[in-house]
């Protein structure tokens, strides 16, 4: 079997494996209440790498595009996240950058919601890139800055990303921090980057019995997020 191939069937399989584990996670929302005031706007969802996975198991409010790199990881990947719900467009700093960013813009403008890991493919982490406030931009959409922050699990520390793993069974928080409108602010980027420090700084939630329901839209949490001094 040629190896795209087997690359497309590795990203059906993790695929499927992630769906079966993503669907036992319990889900708490935070939301900005000033989101309200954007919700006929398409949405750029930013968040950083490493911090994705809890957000895969939110159930999100409209079809999302993702960007995905033409990396043989990104192959993989592609297969893998189209499992989970997500629609998939190709490209990436190094090659197909342009044509990738004009997909997803499509699709926000078709109804669509979008997904950017913003400090890129390759980092650094924790730097802010333009590709989601260029497609909030041209979109007529916002950013809408987000954390996924696992209660209990590993995080993986040989990775660049660090990414963090939560267990099966396990509560994670889905956190959604004020939108950010490129048109009327002034350093939309370090606006960004500041709101996802203080989103991904808050400490972690409790792992109790109960549950708040799989990340339900109907019993999404009000309220901004607690930050710490």
């Amino acid at each position: 079997m040629a190896r795209p191939a087997w690359r497309a069937l590795l990203g059906v399989v993790l695929g499927c494996v992630a769906r079966l584990w993503l669907a036992t996670l319990r889900v708490r929302v935070l939301a900005d209440p000033s989101l309200d005031g954007a919700s006929g706007r398409p949405w750029v969802l930013a968040f950083w790498h490493g911090t994705q996975w809890p957000l895969l198991a939110w159930r999100r409010r409209r079809p999302t595009v993702a960007l995905v790199s033409w990396s043989r990881d990104g192959a993989v990947q592609a297969r893998a996240l189209a499992l989970q719900g997500l629609l998939v467009a190709r490209g990436s700093s190094s090659r197909g950058a342009a044509s990738g960013l004009a997909a997803v813009i499509r699709a926000m403008k078709a109804g669509a919601d979008a997904a950017f890991a913003v400090d890129g493919p390759r980092g650094p982490r924790g730097r802010v890139k333009g590709g989601a406030v260029a497609a909030a931009r041209a979109s007529g959409g916002v950013v809408v800055p987000m954390a996924g922050v696992v209660c209990r699990g590993v995080v993986l520390q040989s990775t660049w990303d660090r990414f963090a793993l939560a267990w099966p069974f396990t509560r994670v928080e889905v956190r959604l921090g004020a939108p950010i409108d490129p048109a009327v602010a002034r350093e939309p980027l370090r606006d960004l980057e500041e709101a996802l420090t203080r989103l991904n700084r808050a400490p972690p939630p409790a792992d109790p019995r109960r549950t708040d329901g799989q990340g339900d839209p109907r019993r999404v949490e009000r309220g901004a997020v607690t930050q710490p001094r």
